[in-house]
């Protein structure tokens, strides 16, 4: 269940009654990292050359996601190490709309999915096998070089950040939420984990500019105009289909839990809210422990991310995340989160009236 204030919208006249999914699932601050790394003057986990001729390893058995730590860019014995394959493939799929989250260069239920519905769309068969013709099918559509090269700029280092956000809403609209640091910045910028980032770029100091990066070569191709989104609950992800019922873009998506289940049936799109505000009021909510009304000011960092998907039961929508490493990993207070990215290209494309099915 969320809550709602007015804001002006885009693709909309009038104004829109925006909601907010509730507080963070746990203090966002606790997958922050610190601006550098202490592999200072060593290699990068791997080389341009070996992330574009990368082919995926078979994926672990033992099941759901694997973990997504900091320590991955110290190479620390006790994490899975990401695998260059993965990296190229995920950024593959990611240009083609159909998202695995986080690029982060681990096996994970995300990146299965993605695979999956891929290949269901385009007649590769069914499952999530990464196999030759996945690849070859990816590659033929998008030739182009997975990695580029990205200096950074003074702009990029400047300021203003804000602390990393937490549970204490009152705090956060003080603090502001902006990005807590350039390296999260970049990270957000190119669609990939701030471990995995700074394991390509060691010894990179992301406080000075003038520093060249190697990051996902992205692309910012608009999705066609979506008719019609199908939210799975079970599967914890969003599908987007044109008007002939082709699906143009997957994403995974955390969705409502058993104590603030996400609306099932049908509703349909009443606007788009960019950078909104978020609002905490008690009163409208049935979750959390009461409290003053706050509201935190839009930002990256905000609890609903940088838009909103404002749908026509009140108080529900589909919107970003100050925290994508938790896209599809936990429960959201009713509405349906994806990361700002994700967000941002459905948002673009969808009109007052596009039908939202909950499956």
């Amino acid at each position: 269940m969320c809550l709602s204030r007015f804001v002006t919208i885009l693709l909309v006249t009038s104004a829109l009654p925006l909601a907010a999914c509730g507080a963070p699932d746990q203090p966002s601050g606790t997958t922050r990292h610190a601006e550098t790394s202490d592999t200072r003057g060593t290699p990068g986990v791997f080389t341009r050359d070996q992330i574009e001729a990368g082919v995926p390893a078979a994926a672990s058995p033992v099941g759901p996601e694997q973990p997504q730590a900091s320590a991955i860019a110290d190479q620390a014995p006790s994490v899975t190490p990401p695998d260059a394959g993965l990296i190229r493939l995920q950024v593959l799929l990611d240009r083609s709309a159909f998202s695995p989250g986080m690029i982060d260069g681990l096996h994970g239920e995300n990146t299965r999915q993605a695979i999956a519905a891929y290949r269901e769309a385009k007649g590769l068969g069914s499952g999530d096998l990464a196999d030759a013709a996945l690849l070859q099918s990816l590659s033929a559509s998008d030739p182009d070089p997975v990695t580029a090269q990205y200096t950074l700029t003074q702009m990029d280092v400047s300021g203003p950040f804000s602390s990393p956000p937490g549970q204490d809403l009152a705090a956060q609209a003080v603090a502001g939420t902006r990005f807590s640091t350039a390296r999260e910045r970049m990270a957000e910028r190119y669609h990939i984990s701030e471990a995995l980032l700074a394991a390509l770029n060691p010894g990179v100091d992301f406080t000075s500019a003038g520093q060249t990066l190697m990051v996902p070569a992205l692309r910012n191709t608009p999705l066609p105009e979506v008719a019609r989104i199908e939210v799975d609950k079970a599967e914890r992800a969003v599908r987007a289909f044109d008007g002939s019922g082709t699906l143009v873009a997957f994403y995974p998506a955390t969705i409502g839990s058993e104590d603030n289940p996400t609306p099932g049936g049908d509703l349909t799109v009443v606007g788009v809210a960019p950078e909104p505000d978020y609002l905490y009021d008690p009163s409208r909510l049935t979750f959390g422990k009461g409290g003053p009304r706050v509201t935190v000011p839009a930002g990256p960092n905000n609890p609903v991310g940088t838009v909103w998907i404002d749908l026509s039961r009140d108080t529900y929508g589909i919107h970003g995340t100050p925290d994508p490493s938790r896209i599809g990993k936990t429960a959201s207070h009713g509405c349906v989160r994806l990361t700002n990215w994700d967000a941002e290209q459905l948002a673009a494309a969808v009109r007052p009236g596009v039908h939202v099915r909950f499956v």
